[in-house]
């Protein structure tokens, strides 16, 4: 059975995850916001199989290039944030220079599809396109784990005044793509406590 660690990163507390098999020897890494050092030591004498991107902002990418480049790792995003690791505009660590230095690092390894099937440490991740957040938003399903990133949160769910966000789109991703998954369903967000699918239909205000 695989298990999870959770690291709150950065002045954003942005969550990354650290996924990790059965066994204990092999690890992929969603979102590393910053190359965090604790996040580094559970990773030491791992086999990082790769990085799982959610969307590119920059909060959730700070730390891709010290992790690819010390474990020889893969980056994989979804196609239409293709771009987005090598822009520090489109990112948004222009944005906020009191929070950060501007973020670049190389292009992605792997593009990311809606309906896409990953096969990493002995478990099968599938990939649903979220986008509303952000264009390339997904999401992450294993078994009865998802990782959300900014699409839903415990009782909130993501913003949609940054560039490329699209309120209306949030919402058809959350009811068409997340809501229709079982209620036990752990949603692992990008910021913020875990829920579950079912405790979110009943009870997130934003959407029902």
């Amino acid at each position: 059975m695989l298990t999870f660690q959770r690291y709150s990163l950065g002045a954003l507390q942005t969550n990354a995850y650290v996924v990790v098999n059965s066994e204990r020897t092999h690890a992929v890494v969603i979102d590393p916001g910053t190359p965090d050092g604790a996040l580094m030591r559970k990773l030491d004498g791992l086999k990082v199989e790769a990085i799982l991107l959610t969307h590119a902002h920059f909060d959730h990418i700070g730390g891709v290039d010290a992790i690819r480049k010390r474990y020889k790792c893969p980056v994989y995003i979804h196609s239409a944030e293709k771009d987005w690791l090598g822009d520090a505009g489109k990112n948004g660590s222009t944005r906020w220079v009191e929070v950060t230095p501007p973020i670049t690092t190389e292009a992605p390894e792997h593009l990311l599809a809606d309906g896409q099937t990953l096969e990493f440490i002995g478990e099968t991740f599938l990939v649903k396109h979220t986008p509303g957040h952000s264009p390339g938003s997904v999401s992450f399903l294993v078994g009865d784990l998802l990782f959300a990133g900014d699409a839903l949160f415990h009782r909130s769910i993501g913003r949609t005044d940054l560039p490329g966000g699209n309120q209306e789109q949030l919402y058809r991703s959350i009811r068409e793509k997340l809501y229709v998954l079982p209620d036990e369903v752990l949603v692992l967000p990008g910021h913020g406590q875990e829920t579950t699918i079912g405790d979110e239909k009943s009870g997130n205000p934003f959407v029902r």
